[in-house]
């Protein structure tokens, strides 16, 4: 080689010995670092290839990057292999490079070796003195002494300037654990701070989500067989009925019905069925890339593990027999973190936060807990100088609880209704059809007999049509089959079976025709049903929408059209008194001689109050809307009338069944709820 070449070729080193010594200083991640730092040593040496190794946290090896390193030396099951690696072990334990000959290595079945047909330069990658990992170089076997002895003078040299960059890198580390610790000592402190379930919750969600970096995190608890979502990162509140609200207990339910955790990443292909199906409900409300479900489990307390250990069941952890009481969810929707930078701090998240939960479930579920937590505030209360007013508030409240049991006061059933006329009738259509017309608007005064809806049904005109045209043709041919006959009797007939064969016809035609006549009578009364009249006279009453909701739709004969009410007849009530509390009104009837007083408002006009007496209890239950089974309770009216009332207008009502005390009273329906579901 020429003197020019030598020089070109010490300069392209120096350049790359001053990248290496640009990337020690930066701050890459040990993929990109080892990658580019290993690709510029093969390259100033001319070497056929190298690798990287690093000293993983079990002291195994792991191959951090590699230029091409021999299949045969990354298949671990070989022989070949398991000597490369005793080799590079030995190099760590030493902490010494090396400079192994092509197929070198000793005799001795544990000792290590180059299987290889290269030169190995090897040399320690160290940092604070101990050794991090090791660079392997694949040399060309065919150099002088001298000039392997500087192939591995140049490798420690760069080994040198890795280190500065390996004392970096764990100084970012260190600095990023401890700022990651503090994070975890304040989440700590702060999510055991109360033992309150609500609080705990929200402490929870919202202090995990900053630690996590996550987009978003909840927690659920299990309430009987399916778990409900107390708390979302945050939201101060949330809408139980939303969408997304409802899929994510449905899809904390099924993972904690499977007890295992469950982490999607985009594909669901191993997932059961029934966690495949809410999984993927919820990612199509949330959007998430991510999702963590973690059914959270009661942690063994101190005696429980002594009892365990003393019956040999300290396995009872692992095998995942604790009882879950909950899930925690982590949502990335974002943010991209991978699982193995996500995951420590989930766990970490996941330990403190199952015992806070516990703890403040454990707290809750204490027996009239509310009432020590009251007791306990109640110190102050005692104090010399709230004492007179401690006094003077128990003596009240002593009198209102004996008044409420002593003093008696009218028994009122509440019950909501309309004003109707008494003498009212229900139209329906009758027939089945279309409505064609309506005549009449709510509102109208008719008679008895007038036409208010004009319906249509085209089978009825086609039959209609049918039967008339089969008379006409019926009355024509009788008349021929007539005229027959007679000019045969006027001549006389040749043959007398002739004769009667037309009398037979003329007979046939003449049933026929009456068959179509009564058809036709039949056609006419159903064509007449088809105009909707009124039964009574009376003021038409009809829905708002009426036009709306009938013109031109097809209607069947059950169907209501509208009511026909008659103002002159008087009006009534008819109330609907929901059927857990009709019995009181019977109860209270059968003690009674009299008809029982009733007292209402219009909701036209609330500042008045009139009165009247029960006409009429139904016997049969009825559904009326969301207030359920309810029984018709008809009520008469005493003068005055309200001026100028309106049919259908809504009046609240209270019947009045005897006296009784203030207590029952108040708070009837509690004492009934009591004796239903407690002592029944």
């Amino acid at each position: 080689m020429n003197a020019e070449t030598v020089e070109k070729t010490k300069q392209q080193i120096r350049g790359l010995v001053n990248e290496i010594a640009t990337l020690s200083k930066s701050d890459l991640s040990p993929e990109q670092f080892y990658e580019a730092f290993l690709q510029r040593i093969v390259t100033a040496l001319a070497a056929a290839g190298g690798a990287v190794w690093v000293v993983g946290e079990d002291r195994r090896l792991e191959l951090m990057y590699q230029i091409n390193l021999s299949e045969t030396l990354l298949d671990e099951t070989s022989d070949e292999t398991r000597r490369h690696m005793r080799l590079l072990k030995r190099v760590i334990q030493t902490g010494e490079p090396q400079l192994v000959p092509p197929l070198a290595g000793s005799g001795d079945e544990e000792g290590g070796g180059n299987p290889t047909r290269f030169l190995l330069v090897v040399a320690p990658l160290l940092g604070d003195g101990k050794v991090e990992g090791l660079v392997e170089v694949f040399q060309r076997p065919n150099a002088q002494p001298a000039t392997q002895r500087g192939y591995l003078r140049f490798v420690i040299q760069m080994c040198e300037l890795a280190a500065e960059w390996i004392k970096s890198h764990k100084l970012r580390q260190f600095s990023t654990r401890h700022s990651l610790w503090a994070q975890a000592d304040e989440f700590a402190r702060l999510v055991h701070e109360s033992l309150d379930l609500r609080d705990t919750c929200f402490t929870a969600v919202n202090e995990a989500r900053r630690l996590i970096g996550c987009d978003r995190v909840a927690v659920a608890i299990k309430r009987g067989p399916s778990c409900k979502v107390e708390a979302i990162s945050g939201q101060d509140t949330m809408e139980n009925r939303a969408n997304i609200v409802a899929a994510l207990n449905k899809l904390a339910t099924r993972v904690v019905a499977t007890g295992e955790p469950l982490w999607f990443e985009g594909e669901t292909e191993d997932l059961p069925p029934q966690v495949e199906h809410a999984l993927e409900e919820y990612v199509e409300e949330s959007y998430a890339k991510s999702i963590v479900v973690i059914p959270l489990r009661k942690p063994d307390r101190p005696h429980e593990l002594a009892r365990e250990a003393k019956h040999g069941e300290l396995e009872r952890e692992h095998q995942g027999e604790r009882e879950v009481f909950g899930a925690l969810m982590v949502e990335q929707i974002e943010t991209e973190l991978p699982r193995e930078v996500i995951q420590p701090r989930i766990d970490l998240v996941y330990e403190h936060t199952t015992r806070a939960l516990a703890n403040a479930l454990d707290h809750n579920e204490i027996f009239l807990m509310p009432l020590w937590r009251a007791i306990g505030k109640s110190r102050v209360l005692v104090e010399a100088r709230n004492l007179p007013k401690t006094v003077i508030a128990t003596v009240v409240l002593v009198a209102i609880l004996i008044g409420l049991f002593v003093v008696r006061t009218d028994f009122n059933i509440k019950a909501r209704g309309a004003l109707q006329p008494i003498r009212r009738r229900d139209v329906f259509f009758g027939v089945d059809g279309t409505v064609n017309k309506i005549l009449v608007k709510d509102g109208d005064k008719v008679q008895a007999g007038q036409v208010l809806i004009e319906l249509m049904n085209p089978e009825l005109e086609r039959r209609w049509h049918q039967i008339s045209g089969e008379l006409d043709e019926t009355n024509e041919r009788l008349d021929a089959v007539y005229e027959q006959l007679q000019q045969g009797r006027r001549h006389g007939w040749e043959n007398p079976a002739e004769e009667a064969q037309v009398s037979g016809q003329l007979q046939q035609l003449r049933v026929r025709k009456k068959s179509l006549v009564q058809q036709l009578s039949w056609l006419k009364e159903e064509r007449d049903r088809l105009s909707i009249r009124s039964p009574i006279d009376g003021i038409v009453m009809l829905p708002w929408d009426a036009e709306q909701m009938l013109l031109h739709r097809p209607v069947s004969a059950t169907q209501k059209a509208m009511t026909i009410a008659d103002p002159s007849g008087g009006w009534e009530l008819e109330l609907r008194v929901v059927e857990r509390r009709i019995g009181h009104v019977l109860e209270a009837q059968r003690a009674s001689k009299e008809p029982l007083p009733v007292s209402y408002v219009l909701a036209t006009d609330p500042a008045t109050k009139r009165y009247g007496m029960v006409r009429k209890i139904h016997e049969i239950a009825q559904v009326s809307g969301e207030e359920g089974p309810t029984v018709k309770v008809l009520v008469g009216l005493r003068q005055p009338l309200p001026e100028d009332p309106r049919a259908g207008a809504t009046v609240i009502a209270r019947i009045k069944c005897g006296r009784t005390t203030v207590f029952y009273a108040w708070f009837h329906e509690a004492v009934e709820w009591v004796q239903k579901h407690i002592l029944f």
